[in-house]
């Protein structure tokens, strides 16, 4: 006796909301989540190959074999049902977002290593943000000229690339923030003075990293 299929998942109706907009093979599916989900979504990517079977399963897609050369390939199409799965979920309330980052947990955890472990971790974190916000500006040419997929939905890629360059902006000012405040530690950060000021522009959920270094580039000036 086969197990009934498991509950649906954000990852399910990500998968759902992917084959709304056109059929796919798995692996087509897999490179979709990789150009853009994987941003806010990374946990879809390792389950890409299995969940359109369980939607299938569900009556939620159908699954089409077509040639390739002499092999065939397994193309995912959604029906009419996925269509309503789909609607409902985008009816209810989404949770709200949980901030999965391992440089963070090692800047957080930094007194168990040096102050140049700390400094490097805050460059690497620059770096990644200059990446990103590289990718960003290319893509959003790409749709001013014309060339980005699916161009009827270009609202709603600007809405969301708007917050992910956002983001990666936030990121790389705060770590350059960081980088201005714990050039100035001693070797040994638990001897690092603590920072009064920041505590109360927290308080008052009003500042940034760039006004950070600011502020301590003119204390130190």
């Amino acid at each position: 006796m086969s197990r009934a299929p498991k509950r649906l998942t954000t990852t399910s109706h990500a998968l759902l909301g992917l084959l709304a907009l056109q059929p796919w093979s798995t692996y087509e599916l897999a490179a979709q989540m990789d150009r853009g989900l994987n941003m806010f979504w990374p946990r879809a990517r390792s389950n890409v190959f299995e969940e359109p079977k369980k939607l299938v399963a569900l009556g939620l897609a159908k699954a089409s074999k077509e040639p390739v050369g002499r092999r065939f390939r397994t193309v995912y199409t959604i029906t009419p049902k996925g269509r309503r799965a789909l609607a409902g979920w985008l009816k209810r309330p989404g949770q709200g977002p949980a901030l999965e980052w391992e440089q963070l947990v090692q800047v957080f955890f930094a007194d168990g290593g040096t102050k140049r472990d700390l400094l490097a971790t805050l460059r690497e974190v620059v770096s990644w943000s200059d990446g990103q916000k590289r990718f960003h500006r290319q893509r959003a040419r790409n749709y001013l000229d014309g060339e980005g997929p699916f161009p009827k939905r270009r609202q709603i890629q600007a809405l969301v690339g708007v917050f992910l360059a956002d983001f990666a902006a936030m990121v790389g000012d705060w770590a350059e923030g960081a980088i201005a405040v714990a050039e100035h530690w001693p070797e040994d950060i638990l001897d690092a003075e603590p920072d009064r000021e920041t505590f109360e522009r927290i308080a008052e959920l009003g500042y940034t990293g760039h006004q950070r270094a600011t502020a301590h580039s003119r204390r130190s000036g």
